[in-house]
This record gives C-alpha cells, sequence and structure tokens, in this order.
C-alpha cells in the first residue's frame, strides 16, 4: 500500500491551490491553528542569524514563552538542549520549520495521550442517588 501525501498538489502546481492558499481570516479552527504554528514560528526565528530557522537561543525563547505551561515552566537549560539535539535532525545547530513541527507533532500526541488517560480516569456516574 503506498503512502498518501498531498505535497504533489503543491509541486505539480507552483504552489498551493488557490483554495489552500492562506488567507487573512481563516475558516477554520485547524486553519487558524496552522497560520499560528506558521506566525510563532517567525516570530521568533531570524533573531540570531537566518530567518528561516531557530537558533538553540531562538527555540529556549520560544519554549519558555510560548510553551512553558506544557513544558513544567522549566529554565532547565539542560532541558533545552535535549530538544534541540532531539529536534536538530541535520546537526547544523539550528531547528527548521520542518524540524519545529515533528515537536509541535510530538508535544500534540502526548497531550492527546495525557487528556485519553485523564478521561479513561473519570468514575462513571451512577444515576442513582446517595
Amino acid at each position: 500500500m503506498s503512502k498518501i501525501c498531498p505535497l504533489h498538489l503543491f509541486k505539480d502546481n507552483g504552489g498551493p491551490p488557490s483554495a489552500l492558499r492562506m488567507s487573512k481570516e481563516p475558516s477554520s479552527n485547524l486553519e487558524s491553528a496552522m497560520q499560528m504554528l506558521i506566525k510563532t514560528f517567525h516570530k521568533y526565528s531570524g533573531k540570531e542569524g537566518d530567518k528561516y530557522t531557530l537558533s538553540r537561543g531562538e527555540l529556549k525563547e520560544l519554549l519558555l514563552e510560548e510553551l512553558g505551561t506544557y513544558l513544567g515552566g522549566s529554565k532547565d537549560n539542560e532541558a533545552v538542549e535535549k530538544v534541540m539535539n532531539d529536534l536538530d535532525a541535520n546537526n547544523d545547530g539550528e531547528v527548521d520549520f520542518t524540524e519545529f513541527i515533528i515537536l509541535m507533532g510530538a508535544l500534540t500526541v502526548a497531550c492527546n495521550d495525557f487528556f485519553l488517560d485523564c478521561k479513561t480516569d473519570e468514575k462513571p456516574k451512577d444515576g442513582g442517588s446517595a
């Protein structure tokens, strides 16, 4: 079975089809989330060099400012270094957008798993009175 990959939609036509191009007003929550990921990455990228990548310092700032609650508010440099080393697949000392999206996907999966576990831990309500 072959993998389904929508990238051919972009490559064959010189860019995203007009229906997929970002508008000023996203029409769904998912489109809003995608735009926010892009905007957030570029809010921090390029402050210390390449505008299309995050340096260690830029990644640390992004993690602390945007994901501090989910990451336990850790200001631990070792934790940031571990995230950086795990993300930096090509070992260039920077995190590009693709590597950033891998982080966001992994965090989203972890959050989903956490909330599913919380949901199964809830005790069912019985209809009887005490």
